[in-house]
């Protein structure tokens, strides 16, 4: 039976560019079903006709035991390491925050020709040129991919990162500029790019496509969101549909520092009841006490829902960025667990147990 990937995406820059793919590729079906039914009758014995009665038991389908994601079959890590690299092209690359936007971010695509196996989750470790003040090889950066394993253009030939250029002022006024972000920003299309991993298994998708999927994020924290969002979404197969509840909530400081927004804008237009999506521009926005509109705040304003679905054995809470939203979260939830006689942390440490609870900030 085969499947057909249909997606567009559109990333808004000063230099607009748009990305278009169609592809075909076969998957086995691998869903089968057994069921039996008993009936009750009458017999017939030494000429007299006797009822038998039987107890007939109807069970639901036992509840698919959870395989961990950590020992989930054909998931590579470290296939490439530092010393011996995959050399990738550079595809594309384009600024996808707005002018007047406090900092550059920008999205890239990288070329595999299928050698770098990745799963929507992990990431892969960037070499950049040239050498560091001690004459050695610049160490590798790790990169959340910001595509799904089919890639931006479907044919599980490229991968995708999401970027921020780091620039700031040291202690002595001097301008400093992170040498792998910069190196990253400033690729032009056919120049190498030196590629370790894939590593990772942290924040691979959840395999249930019933399941609640809630997304938080800072900033380039999109990334891996991104790529479960597009295989959700964006693409079909055979033996996957999304069919729960995938909840964004993405934080920014300016409406110009929006990421993705048209994608995610795409995603509500073909599936509204399967894809929400809420965002906290802290610059711009405030709550009802005038606070700054964190993503914590945002989150604070559904309170109850959130809470109401971290009960449930299917949501799983996926959590990018900065270090700091994990305890706006924790102060939200601590009351509302309280009420309910529950102590929040070790709830959590529960949750993390059945990785329910994902977390990956720095």
């Amino acid at each position: 039976m085969a499947m057909t990937v249909n997606a567009a995406v559109s990333l808004p820059s000063s230099k607009p560019s748009s990305l278009s793919f169609k592809n075909s590729i076969s998957i086995p079906e691998r869903i089968n079903f057994n069921k039996s039914i008993l009936y009750p009758r009458n017999a017939r014995v030494g000429g007299n006709v006797i009822s038998i009665r039987a107890q007939v038991t109807t069970e639901a389908p036992a509840k698919a035991e959870k395989i961990s994601k950590k020992d989930e079959e054909g998931v590579v890590v470290n296939k490439f390491k530092p010393k011996e690299p995959y050399v990738g092209k550079c595809l594309l690359n384009t600024k996808i925050t707005g002018d007047d936007a406090p900092g550059e971010t920008w999205h890239m695509v990288f070329s595999t020709e299928g050698e770098v196996p990745y799963r929507e989750g992990q990431s892969i470790g960037v070499i950049a040129d040239g050498l560091d003040k001690n004459g050695k090889p610049h160490k590798l950066r790790l990169y959340s991919i910001a595509s799904s394993a089919l890639g931006d253009f479907g044919n599980s030939q490229t991968v995708s990162l999401c970027v921020k250029r780091l620039v700031y002022t040291n202690e002595q006024g001097e301008i400093v500029k992170g040498v792998c972000s910069n190196f990253l920003c400033d690729l032009k299309p056919g120049a190498d790019v030196k590629i370790t991993g894939p590593v990772g298994k942290e924040m691979l998708m959840p395999k249930d496509p019933n399941a609640t999927v809630i997304m938080l994020a800072t900033g380039t924290g999109i990334a891996p969101f991104r790529s479960f969002l597009w295989k959700m979404f964006f693409e079909k197969y055979d033996d996957y549909k999304f069919n729960g509840l995938a909840w964004l909530f993405l934080g920014v400081p300016t409406s110009s520092s929006l990421l993705y927004p048209e994608e995610f804008e795409k995603m509500k237009e073909k599936a509204p009841n399967n894809f929400r999506v809420d965002y906290a521009i802290s610059r711009e926005q405030s709550n009802e006490k005038g606070e700054k509109m964190y993503i914590q705040t945002r989150m604070a304003q559904y309170a109850e829902e959130l809470w109401e679905l971290l009960k449930k054995d299917n949501t799983y809470v996926y959590m990018c960025g900065l270090k700091g939203m994990e305890k706006g979260i924790d102060d939200i939830m601590t009351s509302l667990a309280a009420r309910d006689g529950i102590d929040w942390l070790e709830y959590k440490r529960q949750l993390k147990k059945a990785e329910q609870w994902n977390v990956e900030v720095y």
